[in-house]
């Protein structure tokens, strides 16, 4: 039993890392895209393309579409609401703010899974484990240098997002047991597709602009995408796609205090994204952060395989 539930956490962190790296790419094509596009312009398309994906290809892969029954639409519908307060707070503290610095500060996701875990869940979190997290998290405040320019009111909005964000898996965990990873990111993806619709018939017409950069976010006018920029679309609808089914399927199979430090590879992906696509070199800084989270993962998966697996929960009901 304790060999399963070894190979469980080992596919869950995996698809944890997986999920990091595609929302990683969101990041970037977001970057480019909100200078000329309207946040609910750039989801509505995503949202159009991850759907897409996820009804040709994942769901019937994954058991057909009878998949999608659940008995869970209340805790679904918390759950979409959950990830558009994260994306519309994350998203708008992107478009004004340093991709590396917004992904730092975003990392305070972890911090709050653990704690949501613990009160909610009832999940037991050892020593090993807040040790991850408080070593990761200790990597960010080495990028970040909390009292400067990192902790201006715009950095609100990515904590803000973290909050949001931390709140859909543990949602994601109480909703794991019944459901499969492709209905947890079915779901959301509909949501996003249908919120971003509403936004779009509310705000695409442009009256509602101002002028501020933050608040244009939202309520730029829709904008007809320029043939270059169409393939940014489709690899963020793509990047979404895959990004919600690995990170859905992390959360059924692992418990959220174990999961949460894996996502911090984001972080180092930033400073990747950073050098390659905007040419801005780590300070000293960057480099003793970046080391420090991604040795906090390290540790925390060398514990698990360590030390025996949680007892057994509730699996996922047959699709047959």
């Amino acid at each position: 039993m304790s060999t399963t539930l070894s190979n469980s956490n080992v596919l869950g962190i995996l698809a944890a890392t997986g999920a990091a790296a595609a929302f990683s790419v969101i990041d970037v094509t977001f970057k480019f895209l909100s200078e000329g596009y309207p946040l609910y312009q750039v989801v509505f398309i995503r949202s159009v393309v991850a759907l897409a994906l996820l009804l040709a290809i994942i769901i019937p892969l994954e058991g057909g579409y009878r998949i999608l029954r659940t008995r869970n639409i209340r805790l679904h519908l918390m759950r979409i609401a959950a990830v558009a307060f994260a994306n519309i707070t994350f998203f708008s503290g992107l478009a004004v703010l340093p991709l590396a610095e917004a992904v730092a500060i975003a990392f305070a996701t972890p911090m709050i899974v653990t704690l949501l875990s613990i009160l909610f869940l009832k999940e037991r979190v050892g020593p090993w484990r807040w040790g991850a997290v408080v070593v990761g998290f200790s990597g960010i405040l080495v990028i970040v240098k909390p009292g400067a320019e990192a902790f201006q009111p715009y950095a609100l909005l990515p904590f803000l997002g973290a909050c949001g964000y931390a709140t859909l898996h543990v949602l994601t965990r109480r909703a794991g047991g019944t459901d499969k990873a492709a209905t947890l990111s079915f779901y959301p993806t509909l949501g996003f597709l249908v919120i971003s619709a509403l936004a779009g018939v509310v705000f695409g017409h442009g009256a509602w602009a101002t002028g501020d950069p933050l608040a244009d976010v939202v309520l730029k006018p829709w904008a007809w995408p320029a043939p270059s920029e169409w393939l940014l679309f489709v690899i963020a609808g793509l990047a979404g796609s895959i990004g919600g089914y690995l990170v859905g399927q992390a959360y059924r199979l692992c418990e959220a205090g174990l999961v949460a430090p894996f996502e911090y590879i984001a972080m180092p992906l930033a400073v990747l994204w950073g050098v390659l696509v905007f040419a801005e070199w780590p300070t000293p800084t960057v480099w003793i952060g970046s080391a420090l989270i991604i040795g906090a993962g390290l540790v925390s998966l060398w514990r698990e395989t360590r030390t025996p697996g949680p007892p057994p929960r509730p699996r996922p009901r047959s699709s047959g």
